[in-house]
């Protein structure tokens, strides 16, 4: 899909991967929509947006309120129009083995990035099937593919994006609506210093894989759109972890094991 021109919304926008994308995106020419908590935040993304001669739009809302995305989705679309292309970028989560997880952590988990991209992507759907395009991208992490100890509630809620992801491009078979699923290796973004402790628990093996900038997260989101690619997966080692796993799916579950967090108490 060409992006100039094309109205671009983006979920958890206000600064990291969301920010970076943002930037890429107007920087290629699209009129982004930037959703986030932070209102001071989202107006810092937006000023240097524009001051680069893009254009944004910003809208402070809980994405984990679907009552509140219901509200700002009907603001979107009588103030700007239906997106063309939908990011489902927010997300929380910390690593934490199952006993260290308060019921709250693990429900605010699933709550976003599942449930939050669950109601953007409701919100716009029949405005998008009724013009039959567009282009949805679920962003998730290499944690909806293998696992490692420590991080439980964390690798459920991603396998939950993937499992949405997977049903939707299934759903939109017949369709000119195309369904990305976004999935890299470490980004260096405000998550780790948000979510202490989580980085620890990264599995030693990930150190072969390079650490990405939020620029190098948003290019390849530009990269992925525009060549309508259903899985967009960065940077170049963690593909080749990806071609081993379809492989020798139980060496790469086993490695991720071994080299992970090493702590459970019992």
């Amino acid at each position: 899909m060409e992006i100039h021109n094309k109205l671009v919304l983006i979920t958890g926008a206000s600064s990291g991967m969301g920010a970076g994308m943002a930037k890429a995106l107007a920087d290629a020419g699209a009129k982004v929509i930037l959703l986030a908590r932070d209102q001071n935040k989202l107006d810092k993304v937006k000023s240097e947006i524009e001051h680069s001669g893009g254009t944004a739009y910003t809208y402070s809302v809980d994405l984990t309120d679907k009552a509140a995305v219901q509200q700002t989705t009907d603001q979107i679309k009588s103030q700007q129009g239906v997106p063309d292309i939908i990011i489902n970028n927010a997300g929380s989560g910390i690593h934490r083995y199952i006993h260290e997880t308060t019921n709250e952590e693990a429900e605010a988990m699933m709550a976003m990035p599942y449930f939050a991209a669950f109601y953007m992507t409701k919100a716009f759907f029949p405005e998008m099937l009724e013009r039959n395009s567009g282009h949805i991208v679920n962003v998730s992490s290499v944690s909806s593919r293998f696992v490692w100890p420590g991080a439980t509630a964390y690798h459920a809620a991603r396998w939950a994006v993937r499992g949405f992801t997977e049903a939707l491009r299934a759903d939109l078979y017949d369709t000119n609506i195309n369904v990305s699923l976004y999935e890299s290796g470490t980004v260096d973004s405000p998550y780790w210093q948000t979510n202490a402790g989580s980085d620890e628990r990264i599995p030693k093996i990930a150190n072969s894989v390079p650490v990405l900038t939020c620029d190098q997260v948003g290019d390849a989101i530009v990269n992925g759109i525009r060549n309508e690619k259903k899985l967009i997966v960065i940077p170049f080692m963690m593909k080749i972890v990806y071609w081993q796993h379809a492989i020798f799916p139980w060496a790469v579950k086993w490695l991720m094991t071994v080299t992970g967090y090493r702590k459970l108490k019992y």
